[in-house]
């Protein structure tokens, strides 16, 4: 979650939208504080939630030159707080995915599906945001694509930490990996997160791009597309 070094000037952000941030912010530090509080296993609470740890001061740090969009942020927080409903039960035991399990007569507690859907949903804005304001991809066809493939790379490279932690922990790691009996659970993953990042592109693009605006952080590019468009076309009539 951590976020590249950019050579975008810095953002003036008003006061009214300064708060939204704040208020997500102190509402992830109370849910990680709760979450600690007697987990199932602390060793699977660390590792469940170890990217909160390193996303939260990554963020913090580099706001005053990379503020973020709202929705990113209420993004953000949403599955940092599903990292420490997770890690505080593991995945197989939240009691909520016990509950849809026995309603509808599933195999399996489905809440870990949820948090791959989730490892795929978010970040899908998250690398979206990053991409448009610091490489050549903004305006690109490319961009939607290009996005979602780097979610399904996040979301194998997370399973082969999964893979390492299982080789190192043996069965210590089982409450961290939360198979439950599933020999496709890896495949299911990746799956669920490529779902999630797919979606995540057609339904929110539009509104992330208007939030983009508001930054003043693409607005100028789309003038300079324009005006190279306008030059191409003329330059064929000619």
């Amino acid at each position: 979650m951590g976020l590249p070094t950019t050579r975008e000037p810095i953002v003036s952000v008003p006061v009214s939208r300064r708060r939204l941030p704040a208020v997500m912010a102190a509402l992830v530090v109370v849910g990680m504080a709760v979450s600690a509080w007697h987990p199932h296993d602390r060793t699977t609470w660390f590792l469940e939630t170890v990217w909160v740890f390193i996303g939260l001061p990554a963020i913090v740090l580099t706001w005053r030159r990379f503020p973020l969009t709202g929705l990113l942020c209420c993004l953000l927080a949403v599955h940092a707080l599903v990292l420490a409903v997770g890690g505080h039960y593991t995945y197989a035991e939240v009691p909520a995915g016990d509950w849809v399990r026995d309603t509808f007569g599933l195999s399996r507690n489905p809440y870990d599906r949820l948090g791959h859907l989730m490892q795929g949903f978010v970040p899908a804005v998250l690398v979206r945001e990053v991409l448009t304001r610091t490489s050549p991809l903004r305006g690109s066809r490319w961009l939607a694509p290009l996005t979602v493939c780097a979610c399904l790379a996040f979301s194998a490279l997370f399973e082969l930490f999964e893979w390492a932690a299982a080789v190192i922990g043996g069965h210590g790691a089982d409450a961290f990996l939360a198979t439950q009996g599933d020999v496709w659970d890896t495949q299911w993953d990746m799956f669920c997160a490529l779902i999630g990042a797919t979606v995540s592109v057609l339904v929110l693009s539009r509104v992330h791009d208007r939030q983009l605006a508001r930054l003043g952080v693409i607005g100028s590019y789309a003038g300079a597309v324009s005006t190279t468009a306008a030059r191409t076309s003329t330059a064929g009539t000619r």
